[in-house]
């Protein structure tokens, strides 16, 4: 079995391959990833979260050929311009990136005789939506660039499915938890680390909006799931909200739990604030139907209190670390205002080499070829 993960060396890519390699200890795993964040490591012992690939080939996701493809079993989409602040910053890259190449990469993937791709989708599809928990056939209303790429892919993609194309598009909440690769421009997160670092939380809306959450290792478990699962399971296009209803939570509750397990934090609430427009609950009793053995292990608590172990391990301190490269925007706007990224968030001529494409199955016999000659 040969399995691809794109954007693997983002936040979830980690968690994600730590799990695959786990669940298939003989598949070839490879890696598929810009690199525009490979940096931003918060790891204090273990490996290199990419030691775990066979390979790790360093390119665009928009310029996948389908040659690379062929060979390939699986493809576990991730790569994304992955939030609300980055896709309004860069709202034509979101598309290109998010929508295009990703209907790209799957129609090029069923050509090349992929049998499986899982498509890392989000719950903000769903906006604003007060009426009660949002499933599957609830409308979607969604506000942000970001969230209409991901509506519009889930549109592209159902067409290509069929028999010998299974596709599984994964309607993740907001994602929260220790990564090898941590992100704090995330709602819980960022009040741990502004609970670690300050003692205080500052909730900018009046708190009240919804938000369903999930831990990066539940999001693993859940693409393993997909992975595996069998067209009699969900069909062979399914789109599912993927999380557990315990998880649904309104932001002043979260930011409470926190100073709750945090001793000495504050919460402070800006009630003359306007309503935030996305707000919503997510009902997951279909996942829970389709994925009984793959139902979210974390807990609130414990995974605030993780968060908050993995960032006193790094000796995590910094009371800005909103103007820090913990935050996703702040890395991509310092890589272009050095030149080293264009408008498209395309690496510029002046930190890219030649490409080299290669045909990604080969790529770990590559990375063996290259270590033999590092040997000699």
């Amino acid at each position: 079995m040969k399995i691809l993960v794109t954007g693997n060396m983002g936040y979830v890519g980690p968690m994600v391959v730590r799990q695959l390699r786990q669940s298939y200890p003989t598949a070839s795993i490879f890696g598929l990833d810009l690199g525009l964040f490979a940096h931003c490591l918060t790891i204090t012992r273990g490996v290199f979260p990419e030691c775990h690939v066979d390979a790790q080939v360093f390119g665009d996701v928009r310029s996948v050929s389908q040659l690379e493809l062929e060979g390939i079993d699986t493809i576990v989409h991730l790569a994304a311009i992955s939030n609300d602040p980055m896709g309004n910053c860069f709202e034509e890259a979101t598309f290109d990136i998010n929508y295009r190449a990703s209907v790209e990469l799957a129609r090029k993937a069923k050509s090349a005789g992929v049998r499986t791709f899982v498509f890392a989708s989000s719950c903000s599809v769903y906006g604003l939506a007060d009426e009660g928990p949002r499933t599957e056939m609830s409308a979607v209303n969604p506000l942000t660039a970001y969230a209409k790429s991901k509506v519009l892919t889930e549109q592209e993609l159902a067409p290509l499915a069929d028999r010998n194309f299974k596709v599984t598009c994964l309607r993740f909440g907001t994602a929260c938890g220790m990564s090898d690769r941590l992100r704090l421009d995330l709602v819980l997160n960022d009040f741990v680390a502004s609970g670690v670092a300050t003692k205080r939380i500052v909730i900018l809306s009046d708190g009240t909006p919804w938000r369903p959450l999930i831990s990066v290792r539940d999001m693993a478990r859940a693409i393993d799931w997909a992975i595996s699962r069998r067209p009699s399971s969900g069909g062979h296009f399914l789109v599912v909200n993927t999380g557990a209803d315990s998880w649904n939570f309104q932001v002043k509750d979260l930011a409470s739990e926190v100073a709750r397990l945090l001793p000495g934090v504050e919460v402070s609430i800006n009630t003359g604030a306007q309503p935030d427009k996305r707000s919503y609950r997510v009902d997951f009793s279909l996942f829970r139907t389709l994925a009984s053995d793959y139902q979210p292990e974390a807990d609130l608590a414990t995974t605030i209190m993780e968060l908050r172990d993995g960032l006193e391990a790094i000796g995590f301190q910094d009371k800005e670390f909103r103007n820090s490269t913990y935050m996703r925007l702040n890395v991509l706007k310092q890589l272009r205002s050095r030149g080293w990224l264009n408008d498209r968030l395309e690496w510029s001529h002046a930190v890219r080499g030649t490409p080299r494409h290669v045909h990604l199955p080969e790529a770990a016999d590559l990375a063996h070829q290259s270590l033999q000659d590092i040997r000699m």
